[in-house]
């Protein structure tokens, strides 16, 4: 049976076709005969009990420069549709805190991906936290003393904002660097937030794996490998990827979270696994299917839809 399917994502205008995960998961959406309805966050409100968008019926193609095709502007009940994603990119900040709330007010009748509730509560660098023994040392703290006594233990470190992406503001200290005051003199004047430590691992040169999981499973991985000269192995930043397969160590990580991610309505995830360590489970925007699909041969999106039609099913 065909479905509504809203699109809550950043302007559609502006994406790489080649490696957009939105894009594909609303391609998909299309060749199933699914009905798509675009908007971007600002165009989300609440009014007198009804959640509201305003934005636009979506065609889209595989065609660059000329992807998609938007029908007459108009505004919709989300209550309405079947299906509502919540595709938009971090920076995870209140904006974004807010969309959740006001989204789950309609979820589960309308099924919000994923879970709002759950994507506030488990942004990326936290719920890592619930699997320590997974993860490699790891601090958030604000106080300046807090984090030298960390790089006094670990000697080498990678300081990052808690609530950053897209490998903004990624640094890396090494046993002789002295900029940890600098750097979180710099990080105070921007917010109050704390930030996150982790002992750096070396096996980063070779890279850093993607690995998709949908609904609790694993279904294949890309690496990441960083550019010359760089920590960061971000594809933002100029990051390789290239195929890999998943190790057993990978396979018991995933093993260890898939039930959790499954039970709080994460179908779509992609967690970042550095030699034998977890760093980074993304629930907000995750991407990579793309990549996955040319390396691996396997229609992720369909994965991802097939686990969608059986949740509404």
């Amino acid at each position: 049976m065909p479905l509504k399917i809203a699109i809550q994502m950043d302007p559609i205008d502006a994406i790489d076709i080649d490696a957009d995960s939105s894009f594909r998961i609303a391609e998909e959406a299309q060749a199933r005969g699914h009905e798509l309805f675009y908007y971007t966050p600002d165009k989300l409100s609440y009014r007198e009990g009804v959640v509201m968008a305003r934005g636009w019926p979506l065609t889209v193609r595989r065609e660059k420069g000329n992807h998609f095709t938007l029908g007459e502007e108009k505004d919709i009940d989300l209550s309405t549709q079947d299906v509502v994603w919540l595709r938009q990119d971090p920076p995870f900040d209140m904006g974004y805190i807010t969309t959740t709330h006001i989204l789950d007010m309609i979820h589960p009748k309308t099924l919000v991906v994923n879970d709002p509730f759950w994507v506030r509560n488990y942004p990326e660098k936290l719920l890592v936290l619930e699997f320590p023994d997974l993860t490699p040392p790891t601090m958030i703290a604000r106080d300046l003393e807090t984090l030298k006594s960390f790089k006094h233990e670990h000697g080498d470190i990678i300081l990052k904002p808690l609530y950053g992406n897209g490998g903004a503001g990624v640094f890396r200290l090494d046993p002789n660097d002295r900029n940890l005051a600098s750097l979180h003199e710099l990080f105070a004047g921007i917010n109050r937030e704390p930030l996150i430590a982790q002992k750096f691992l070396p096996a980063v040169s070779a890279g850093d794996k993607r690995i998709i999981l949908v609904d609790g499973e694993p279904v294949g991985a890309i690496n990441r490998v960083p550019a010359a000269g760089e920590t960061r192995s971000n594809m933002h930043v100029g990051g390789r990827p290239e195929k890999i397969g998943l190790s057993d160590r990978d396979l018991e990580i995933c093993a260890t979270i898939g039930p959790l991610l499954r039970e709080k309505g994460q179908v779509f995830v992609g967690i970042d696994v550095i030699g034998d360590w977890l760093t980074e489970i993304n629930v907000t925007s995750p991407t990579g299917i793309q990549e996955l699909e040319r390396f691996d041969g396997v229609n992720i999106a369909a994965k991802i839809w097939d686990a969608i039609e059986a949740r509404l099913a």
